[in-house]
């Protein structure tokens, strides 16, 4: 049996590849999965905004109840929204029904263990073995519940806001684009409870326009909302509220790389950074690694994906790392990427230290960086070309830099990287590679 399971849970075109028949069964697997001996497993269940969401909430929900799980259903969550309540609750797992920063036909289901991490390889396998076996069903009293609690959201927001550590935003102007998903409601709630004057952007989903135009893949829309409205700080999440893109008062986009070293440094100086260590991806820009590496920081490296990074974190005992992407992670606050935490450290840090976020995200020079998606029937026969490999070799003789080539984890693309000393030949490499890719697909 291939691999169902991606980096990122399962993935694919709602009622496509991702059915009403292939969520029920997850249910159910993961039901008897996660619960153990325990005949009625509680697990935490929430979706983003998508069109799909609820028909496939529906589907995971009645699997669940049918191996016996009683489902604690959260509505509209964000994805660290169901890490936190997963522990909040002691529930025996959690489940987002999310395609992430994707478009609204594409959906994900994603899975939790009762300690808030995303399940490890070896329980996904166990899953996926679960789908093949016919289990006798209960009936009676054994069937599971399905219960509403609608409390889910403020429990998060409420302690979303403890990130701040007493710091208020009073005086500051924000803009959030909430990228029409599942922060469009929590977002705004917490910053203005924190203080700050909210303009809120992208915050009317209507199933069909999540992640359409806005959000962290779009963080332009936000940048020029923070440059009309003349605000201190622009926020963009994308679907599921697990990473947002900064910007600056002067509409400049701040990264992930230059958010995990601000946050990286602020921990050094309350002697918080255990280790003494950040973790980050090999996509990491190299103006990181030299931030890092001036303050006596060490940079420890994984392969590209949040999941990579958690792991390394908990091997390495980080207290922060992440993605250039803006999945951040805070181990005092979360077990997975959260948007809204990462949005608040930084406004918290622009509030006790009083300064803009332009000075501050100064800290990380970025070297040029070109980055080309490229769309693909075989997103893993890159590897197998010669005449892909051929050029990857040309390219890397024609800059003074490095390249990575890498398909994607959640999508029919193949990612090309390329960062060098000079722009222009940083992009005339990377359209070379990437132009080779498409003359094999």
């Amino acid at each position: 049996m291939s691999r169902l399971f991606g980096t990122d849970g399962v993935r694919g075109v709602a009622n496509q590849d991702l059915t009403a028949e292939l969520a029920l069964k997850l249910g159910e697997a993961a039901a008897r999965e996660l619960g153990g001996d325990n005949p009625h497993p509680r697990v935490v269940v929430a979706r983003d905004t998508r069109i799909s969401g609820r028909m496939l909430e529906a589907a995971l929900s009645a699997g669940v109840t049918s191996g016996g799980g009683h489902v604690l259903s959260c509505g509209v969550l964000s994805t660290p929204a169901v890490a936190y309540l997963v522990r909040r609750w002691e529930a025996h797992g959690g489940v987002v029904i999310s395609g992430s920063h994707n478009a609204y036909a594409d959906n994900g289901i994603k899975f939790f263990g009762p300690d808030g991490y995303k399940l490890d390889d070896t329980t996904e396998r166990r899953i996926e073995e679960q789908l093949e076996r016919q289990w006798p069903r209960p009936t009676d009293a054994g069937l599971g519940k399905i219960v509403e609690i609608p409390e889910g959201e403020s429990l998060y927001a409420d302690h979303a806001l403890r990130a701040l550590e007493g710091r208020s935003l009073r005086g500051m102007r924000v803009v959030i684009d909430c990228a029409n998903g599942a922060a469009y409601r929590t977002a705004p709630l917490v910053f203005r409870n924190a203080g700050a004057e909210v303009i809120v952007i992208n915050d009317a989903p209507d199933g069909l326009n999540i992640n359409a135009g806005c959000g962290s893949m779009w963080p332009e829309v936000v940048a020029g909302q923070v440059v009309r409205m003349k605000a201190d700080l622009g926020l963009a999440h994308d679907g599921d509220a697990d990473r947002v893109i900064a910007v600056d008062e002067n509409g400049n986009i701040v990264d992930g790389d230059a958010m995990l070293a601000m946050l990286a440094l602020e921990l050094k100086q309350q002697d918080r950074l255990t280790g003494n260590v950040v973790v980050s991806t090999v996509m990491a820009n190299l103006g990181l690694r030299q931030a890092l590496a001036r303050e006596g920081i060490e940079l420890v490296e994984t392969p590209v994906g949040d999941r990579y990074v958690i792991e390394a974190m908990r091997v390495q005992r980080a207290a922060i790392g992440g993605e250039q992407s803006g999945h951040i992670v805070t181990s005092s606050f979360s077990t997975t990427g959260d948007g809204l935490v990462t949005g608040l450290r930084v406004a918290g840090r622009m509030a006790s230290t009083g300064q803009k976020l332009s000075s501050l995200s100064r800290v990380v020079e970025r070297f040029p960086q070109v980055l080309i998606n490229v769309a693909v029937t075989d997103r893993h026969a890159v590897s197998s070309s010669h005449r892909i490999q051929a050029a990857i070799e040309e390219a890397k003789r024609s800059i003074s830099g490095r390249i990575l080539v890498r398909p994607s984890g959640t999508e029919p693309v193949v990612r090309v990287m390329v960062e060098a000393t000079d722009a222009d030949a940083a992009s005339a490499a990377a359209n070379s590679i990437a132009a080779a890719i498409r003359g094999e697909s």
